[in-house]
């Protein structure tokens, strides 16, 4: 499993985190609505479970800035690779003419 394969599976992990904490949030508003929660109980569980959905958030997209960086890399190293490759098979054809 490659470098871009892993972040790609973490990404999958924290939008499945996220959505957990989305329907936690919706749990906490039912309990509201049948009056198993009050008003302030329902206020401070939803800010703690916002608040986690946020963070996760930020790591998300951390990831993802990491996943287009490191896509870039690859397409310069192979960029580079293919420079190297066309240099070479230049130097070849001169040294041919040479002789």
């Amino acid at each position: 499993m490659g470098f871009l394969e892993r972040l790609q599976k973490k990404i999958e992990v924290k939008e499945k985190q996220i959505g957990k904490e989305r329907e936690k949030i919706d749990d906490l508003k039912v309990k509201l609505d049948s009056r198993k929660l009050t008003r302030a109980q329902h206020n401070i569980k939803k800010k703690h479970f916002e608040e986690k959905i946020r963070s996760l958030d930020s790591r998300m997209r951390f990831l993802q800035g990491a996943v287009a960086k490191e896509k870039r890399h690859q397409e310069e190293a192979a960029e580079e690779k293919k420079k190297k490759k066309e240099e070479k098979i230049e130097k070849k054809k001169k040294k041919k003419e040479k002789e």
